[in-house]
């Protein structure tokens, strides 16, 4: 049957009307302020979800800076800062390159991060399981570092993405079936630990921090069994946070200073995680 005109006009404005929309394809719906509590499951729900279809049993989270490079990136910034710089550079300027020179130092925790991805990866991930699989926020520096040493060894790994104001990439590094991007932090460090069997931790800055403390909190207050808790790099720990002087002045305990190991080498951080879980993981396959 043929509508006149304005019948089949008005059939098309119901057709196209927001209200008529299925209400699980209507994203303006969905981005309403009293619908965040679904946006939170939901968020919650899918990389759950995700992960048990690949099969992924056991994790091995991985923070740290994301403004640390690879050694080379770190002294092609160094040369080219050199190479334009003179001697009447300005206090910007010098400050720049001295920070130029302090990235080339601290290159070498994103070599720490890939390989102990790398050693980690080839011991835990095998044909008939996938455990103590690398996990990251899935962003650059150290993030990058870890999940490009699993990709190295032909291992899956895992990045949790955060939308922020300024646009952070994935690394590309990251196994494309367990790449996710997270709106909300608080989920996204709910999905960190939820698989988690240890947590490394590179210097880093305020996020670093809050994503170590949160989960040394929650081992303290036997919020979450207890993991391995290793922090890379013993003279930055020792500078940034005197653990000594919070036991001396009374706000924390004599054995909370047993919640984590303090290491330097990627080969310290695999005997950390091995003295831990002696016997309670997964059988080791020559």
């Amino acid at each position: 049957m043929t509508l006149p005109p304005d019948l089949a006009k008005r059939l098309r404005a119901i057709q196209e009307s927001p209200s008529y929309r299925l209400a699980q394809e209507d994203v303006e719906l969905l981005g309403e302020k009293d619908l965040r509590p679904l946006r939170l499951q939901l968020e919650l729900l899918k990389p759950e979800r995700v992960l048990l279809e690949q099969g992924v049993g056991s994790t091995i989270v991985v923070f740290g800076s994301a403004r640390v490079t690879d050694v080379e990136t770190a002294h092609a910034r160094l040369a080219a800062l050199q190479k334009t710089t003179t001697a009447s550079a300005g206090a910007d300027t010098r400050r720049e390159l001295a920070l130029a020179r302090r990235r080339v130092e601290q290159a070498r925790y994103y070599e720490q991060a890939r390989r102990f991805a790398q050693l980690i990866s080839c011991r835990f991930q095998k044909e008939e399981r996938c455990d103590f699989v690398v996990v990251t926020g899935g962003g650059p520096g150290i993030m990058e570092a870890a999940n490009r040493g699993a990709f190295e060894v032909g291992a899956r790994s895992i990045g949790f993405n955060v939308n922020l104001p300024h646009e952070q990439e994935p690394n590309p590094y990251i196994s494309p079936e367990l790449a996710f991007r997270c709106h909300y932090f608080a989920l996204r460090k709910m999905h960190f630990l939820l698989h988690a069997r240890g947590l490394v931790a590179f210097p880093g800055g305020y996020g670093t921090l809050d994503e170590l403390f949160e989960v040394l909190t929650l081992i303290q207050t036997r919020k979450m069994e207890p993991i391995p808790v290793v922090l890379v790099g013993r003279d930055f720990w020792r500078r940034t946070i005197d653990f000594d002087y919070l036991v001396d002045e009374g706000y924390i305990a004599p054995t909370d200073v047993d919640l984590f190991t303090c290491v330097d080498e990627a080969e310290e951080i695999m005997a950390a995680l091995e003295r831990f879980h002696a016997g309670r993981i997964p059988a080791d396959v020559p």
